[in-house]
């Protein structure tokens, strides 16, 4: 005789119990609405909220994260500030163009504010996603030290190197109440000093049109921004696929960026991609759009700019890629830095984190004018002198 499995029912109000603390351990919220600049300051560290008397845990795990982020950004604002006093000698006449490009960049605020502070557009572009919005009030406090603990691992590599990792992004990027790269703009943004005013998620549509909403071919966010002086500027990032094949499948970003007209451009920790053929359509953008180019030598080859196009100018020294980039040392790179004088360079930059093995150029387009003068000064006379 088979015995029949017998369910035995809990009395209703331990159910009802159990349901409840299943509820309150796993989604009960911190129970902030905060504006996306309130948002921004708690993440940075900078600001908490007016806790409610009954969290007390979410308080010091808040406290806990604002300490080590003073702790981690205490050389981060000395190399920002180094960057600043540098660019206010050296690039101080494209520190306000209207139009800033940075390819490649990731999250990288930090960078693209530092050395160029009053661009009224900055655009970055990089291959990890947006995000959702993030939204601290779907954090259930007993995840908070966690949440936080993950944030600032994310930004480990470029608080101690000045560049993120790629592949280590891939999984920094991936977590379920913070991810993308909005929460990481939103520490930068606050961190340097800004009030954000708004927060989009936009899209691109195949004429490089800016859409709000889902429907395009890029997706993207845009950040209304006010400086410290009380200008108003605008940040967006898109993440899109810049190789060749990855612009003739979805074209929009770049038709969005010419749309922007001229402007200045920051490469750093590029992984040597436009070194390669299959960049070359993003390498043609940059040269063709930008007045001014700061890089790194993991940025445009110099082979790509023409001689009575570009003046360039070589700071710190070259001292060759780093290990995992070997392959692209560059014999030209070396014989520019031994036959010109360099510029100082205080700071470090891209993968030479060190300010003493770092190099940095600055190429500046030539005008018209100029490049027909220096075309008939170089000209062989008539009686072949």
């Amino acid at each position: 005789m088979r015995q029949r499995c017998r369910f035995i029912s809990p009395p209703v109000s331990a159910v009802l119990s159990l349901i409840a603390s299943s509820v309150l351990a796993s989604e009960n919220p911190l129970r902030l609405e905060l504006s996306p600049d309130a948002t921004a300051r708690f993440l940075a560290g900078l600001a908490a909220p007016a806790w409610p008397a009954s969290e007390s845990t979410n308080e010091s795990a808040w406290a806990i994260h604002s300490r080590e982020l003073d702790q981690a950004w205490q050389r981060t604002d000395q190399q920002v500030a180094a960057i600043q006093d540098w660019t206010g000698q050296f690039l101080a006449p494209a520190r306000g163009s209207d139009t800033m490009f940075y390819m490649f960049s990731g999250p990288d605020f930090l960078y693209a504010h530092a050395l160029f502070p009053n661009a009224r557009t900055y655009i970055l572009c990089g291959n990890e996603p947006v995000g959702a919005m993030p939204d601290l009030s779907a954090i259930p406090p007993a995840d908070l030290p966690t949440v936080l603990a993950n944030l600032r691992k994310s930004l480990e590599s470029v608080l101690n190197w000045s560049f993120f990792i790629t592949k280590n992004m891939k999984t920094d990027l991936t977590h379920t109440q913070l991810n993308g790269t909005l929460p990481l703009l939103y520490v930068f943004i606050a961190r340097s000093g800004y009030t954000i005013d708004s927060v989009t998620q936009v899209t691109i549509d195949e004429t490089g049109n800016i859409n709000e909403g889902e429907k395009g071919q890029v997706s993207g966010v845009r950040i209304a921004l006010t400086n410290g002086t009380g200008s108003a500027q605008t940040l967006f990032y898109f993440c899109s696929d810049l190789s060749d094949d990855g612009i003739k499948s979805k074209p929009s970003f770049l038709r969005f960026c010419e749309r922007q007209g001229r402007g200045v451009s920051l490469l750093k920790a590029a992984s040597y991609l436009m070194h390669e053929s299959g960049f070359s359509r993003v390498r043609g953008f940059l040269l063709g759009q930008s007045d001014l180019i700061v890089q790194d030598d993991s940025g445009i080859p110099l082979r790509f700019f023409e001689r009575l196009n570009w003046q360039m100018q070589y700071c710190g020294q070259y001292n060759g890629p780093i290990d995992v980039f070997r392959q692209y040392w560059q014999p030209d790179v070396a014989d520019a830095y031994a036959r010109n004088p360099a510029l100082p360079l205080p700071f470090g930059f891209g993968y030479r984190w060190q300010p003493n093995r770092s190099d940095l150029i600055i190429a500046t387009r030539v005008e018209p004018e100029i490049r027909r003068a220096l075309s008939a000064d170089s000209a062989p006379s008539i009686d072949g002198d």
